[in-house]
């Protein structure tokens, strides 16, 4: 039943004791905004970590050439690793576990893309149509390149969305052609990516077949993509594919710089690893909030027994039950944690907003921070957590309250 006495009574005793009252709210407020500051960082961190996979596959395995360092079978080191189309096959027969297997060459440096007057340098690639699987390019409009290209080398290109943006400003570029090297292409779609922090849609891409026959690259396979089946760690398909490389090119296996392995799935690990942590020492400092908040709030609740000890006897000499001084002194803490809680739960969030807002005017080009929010079940959860825990607290001064007999009471100074 509402009692606007007892509400009165409360706000009454806040006002006369502004000091003690702000102390205590401060110290709440100061725990939850932290908390969801913590909570939205560590989240940014993960998002922005996300990111820069730009959508790929976890479960892949990326194999580009380098050069041996090691002697093998009277031949020095030093000898570069070229792959061929042949590789590629023998590692499509050879390799167990595979499922998507994909390749991919480029021009080195940034080529010239040509559409009438307008004109920009980017990265020029030939790819299959299983890589864009296995990368993160995700279609924008028209068609990613399809296996079909491939077969009739078609003269077909993908552009990103930024190349699209520069040739073509804002009208469609899809069936119109652009010119690299001389060789004319037809623009069949374009993409979008979140990888290399959005740089990588500042690449365009031809079929493979027909990257190696135009720009002279017969023959040629500069990187190799593939992802895993089910069931299969990506650490078996690294080390039949050193082991079967280092047959075919003819070095030590055991040579790490003759050709390079990144392994997705050990990255992905790897962060998982470091998100558990971020998780648990966030988790570790909501509970130091949690405890910090209610020892403040219970130091506060028994200097306000010991300040209104004569009160509270009048109070039971006039007939106050136990029950009623209990819910006097309860009540004054859980309207303390919960209005300075929500208020820090909201400070929180409005910074968060506003970080956010402002990765956004930037362009949002921060590596490894991206879009900071805070799980607003777990702030609410932790609010109320710290609101029943102020009322705990606050139960036990005011239990030892109810227990003052009134001729004690009316003696203290």
């Amino acid at each position: 039943m509402f009692d606007l006495d007892k509400w009165q009574e409360i706000l009454g005793t806040m006002r006369r004791n502004k000091l003690r009252t702000f102390l205590t709210a401060f110290g709440v407020f100061w725990g939850i905004f932290m908390l969801v500051l913590l909570l939205g960082a560590g989240k940014g961190m993960e998002n922005g970590i996300w990111k820069e996979f730009g959508g790929g596959a976890m479960n892949s395995l990326f194999v580009g050439t380098g050069k041996t360092s090691l002697p093998w079978q009277g031949m020095k080191p030093g000898r570069e690793i070229k792959f061929a189309n042949d590789d590629l096959n023998a590692i499509r027969q050879q390799v167990d576990g595979i499922e998507i297997l994909a390749s991919r060459n480029r021009l080195y440096g940034e080529y010239t893309i040509v559409n009438g007057t307008k004109n920009g340098s980017y990265q020029v690639y030939g790819a299959n149509a299983e890589f864009f699987q296995l990368n993160g390019e995700k279609l924008a409009r028209g068609r990613l390149l399809n296996p079909l290209d491939g077969v009739e080398r078609r003269k077909v290109m993908v552009l990103g969305e930024k190349v699209h943006k520069v040739l073509f400003g804002d009208s469609n570029g899809i069936g119109k052609f652009v010119q690299v090297k001389g060789v004319f292409f037809k623009v069949v779609g374009t993409f979008t990516s979140t990888g290399n922090n959005g740089r990588n849609e500042e690449r365009a891409f031809v079929p493979f077949s027909t990257f190696q026959t135009t720009f002279n690259q017969y023959n040629q396979v500069h990187n190799m993509v593939m992802s895993s089946r089910k069931g299969t760690p990506v650490k078996e398909l690294e080390e039949q594919v050193r082991t079967l490389m280092a047959v075919r090119h003819k070095f030590d296996p055991a040579d790490k710089q003759a050709i390079y392995l990144e392994n997705n799935e050990e990255e992905v690990a790897r962060f998982e690893g470091l998100f558990t942590g971020i998780k648990l020492f966030v988790s570790v400092i909501g509970v130091l909030t949690l405890v910090a908040g209610v020892v403040g709030v219970s130091n506060i609740m028994l200097i306000i027994v010991q300040e209104r000890t004569r009160e509270i006897g009048v109070r039971k000499a006039l007939g106050a039950t136990p029950l009623s001084i209990i819910s006097m002194i309860v009540q004054e803490s859980v309207v303390i944690t919960s209005v300075s809680g929500y208020m820090g739960l909201l400070a929180g969030v409005a910074i968060l907003d506003a970080i956010r807002y402002a990765l956004e005017q930037a362009g949002g080009t921060t590596s490894y921070f991206d879009h900071p929010e805070v799980n607003i079940g777990v702030a609410l959860s932790a609010t109320a957590l710290l609101v029943v825990a102020g009322a705990i607290a606050g139960l036990v001064p005011a239990m030892k309250a109810a227990n003052v007999k009134p001729i004690e009471a009316l003696r203290a100074e």
